[in-house]
């Protein structure tokens, strides 16, 4: 998601608390992939069996609230302080922390609304976790999970519109000239409300390199059994210490659909992006270096659909093996 180097070119509401408890109770978990997933909301983030929950947050808070201020940091504008302009990828919205951008609906949702302006000026909302300390323990694992419900838009009407969840190495914060080299893991990334999800590794160096940037190394894919905008899915990443050579693994549903291993690339690149925590991010940004080349012309349009938002039900991070985790889960409703 985020661009050191902007090149211009790169690839149903829940309803109230009683039928969602009910609903709930009726559907049950399936387990594929070595993930978990329900079919039924989560107002409590759960860890899949063997796992140990480390840190979650379930968005209960009321409606028109932000999102958990222990939890999170909102950014605002359209760059880091120092950092590059339109946050690396040139995209043209503007970050806010206004509810209409970015809210908890009360229904346990976190919404992230993009909304344009009489004069064609758009904003939006992104977020990071404040723990920038994410990583397996030695020997065992780390699985980052949130089940998301991309923007209902199709067509000319979702031109520009870019959802993401995804990672960044905690090194970059106070430091925005050491990407790619300190590692993202993009988890889920659509452009334009296409049928399919990206997941991508970016490290190394920029241009180039052993990751090939600013593309990096990814894959995409459909989302099972219904289409990708409109709908929940459950989109999860595996960090593997306890296998050699150590792996990256991408899930949408349960299903894995990309995977990269530190024989990839050279040694000093793997542990650059590696050998530290990640902080995690969610944001819905408009146009830019994914939905232009995409579209094939400069986004959002004319035709572009304002105020059409993605859902997020839930994010967990989950630890396996390695010795002991302690467990600390964090879904309490915004202050």
């Amino acid at each position: 998601m985020y661009r050191k180097r902007f090149t211009g070119r790169r690839h149903a509401r829940r309803s109230l608390q009683p039928l969602r408890a009910a609903l709930g109770a009726l559907s049950g978990l399936v387990l594929l992939g070595g993930g978990l997933y329900g079919f039924a909301s989560a107002d409590e983030p759960s860890a899949p069996d063997g796992w140990h929950l480390v840190w979650s947050d379930g968005f209960s808070g009321a409606a028109g609230t932000s999102p958990s201020s222990d939890n999170w940091i909102i950014d605002t504008g359209t760059s880091y302080p120092g950092g590059a302009a339109h946050w690396g990828t040139g995209e043209v919205e503007t970050y806010t922390s206004n509810t209409a951008n970015l809210q908890q609906d009360g229904n346990g949702n976190l919404e992230i609304t993009p909304i344009e302006d009489a004069e064609g000026n758009w904003t939006s909302g992104r977020i990071e976790t404040k723990r920038s300390d994410f990583e397996p323990p030695a020997g065992g694992k780390l699985r980052v999970e949130s089940r998301i419900q991309i923007p209902a838009v199709t067509g000319d009407a979702a031109d520009g519109y870019w959802p993401a969840f995804w990672t960044l190495g905690g090194a970059f914060r106070g430091n925005f000239a050491n990407w790619p080299g300190i590692g993202e893991f993009d988890i889920m990334e659509n452009a334009n409300g296409a049928d399919k999800v990206s997941g991508t590794l970016h490290c190394g160096t920029d241009p180039g390199g052993p990751c090939n940037e600013t593309t990096g190394l990814g894959e995409s894919h459909s989302c099972p059994d219904s289409a990708c905008a409109g709908n929940f899915h459950t989109y999860a990443f595996e960090w593997d210490r306890s296998v050699s050579p150590q792996e990256l693994r991408w899930y949408v549903d349960g299903v894995q659909y990309h995977s990269v291993n530190e024989s990839q690339v050279d040694e000093a690149t793997w542990a650059a992006a590696t050998a530290h925590g990640h902080y995690l991010l969610l944001n819905l940004a408009m146009g830019g270096a994914f939905p232009d080349p995409v579209a094939g012309h400069a986004t959002p349009s004319s035709a572009t659909k304002s105020g059409v938002p993605m859902l997020v039900d839930y994010v967990s991070v989950s630890s396996s093996d390695g010795g002991t985790t302690s467990t600390t889960s964090s879904s309490s409703p915004a202050g």
